[in-house]
């Protein structure tokens, strides 16, 4: 590869990381050419893209990158790497990963993960797998604090309602013995 094809490889892979607020690092090391193709496969029908470059051309790609990524240069870029690319959702890629390893059998295994960028912050280690696939998504904590406002609201206008209808029940009463 000529240094013209890096550069391009790392320009093209640096935007694409500016795009992406959500990228999860595998290691994809003992894949056969079925299974590659198998979880590229789980990967697109799920929305997430996945794409394997040299660790060499990930690093320099994040290094060219504003937020300070060195601690998951350091701890994540060895042996195979292939990057999981989720534009709309953080948690996605990690039920991607774990949904594929319940297909092949293996609950712990391939693809292996080693580190995410969740927006701002960055998580290593595969102990931390379950808990990313956990997360709720912005959309999601949005949605339940919009739930949790709208709460009080839907209380004081039930029990309005419910008055009303209840002074109206009083002032019929009143008024049937009125006329007794």
């Amino acid at each position: 590869m000529t240094r013209a094809e890096k550069k391009e490889i790392i320009d093209g892979l640096t935007e694409k990381l500016k795009e992406t607020p959500f990228f999860y690092i595998t290691d994809a090391s003992g894949f056969d050419v079925a299974t590659v193709n198998a979880f590229r496969r789980m990967c697109f029908e799920k929305g997430v893209e996945y794409k394997v470059y040299k660790n060499t051309l990930i690093s320099k790609a994040l290094e060219n990158l504003d937020q300070d990524f060195s601690e998951l240069s350091e701890n994540a870029l060895k042996g195979f790497s292939g990057i999981l690319f989720s534009k709309e959702t953080n948690n996605l890629p990690a039920k991607v990963l774990l949904d594929f390893r319940k297909k092949l059998g293996k609950k712990d295994g391939m693809p292996a993960f080693k580190g995410a960028a969740i927006d701002t912050d960055i998580i290593l280690g595969e102990d931390n797998l379950t808990m990313l696939s956990k997360l709720k998504s912005k959309d999601e904590l949005l949605g339940d604090l919009l739930g949790l406002l709208q709460s009080p609201t839907m209380n004081l206008l039930g029990a309005l309602q419910s008055g009303q209808n209840n002074i109206t029940g009083v002032l019929k009463a009143l008024e049937d013995r009125g006329e007794n």
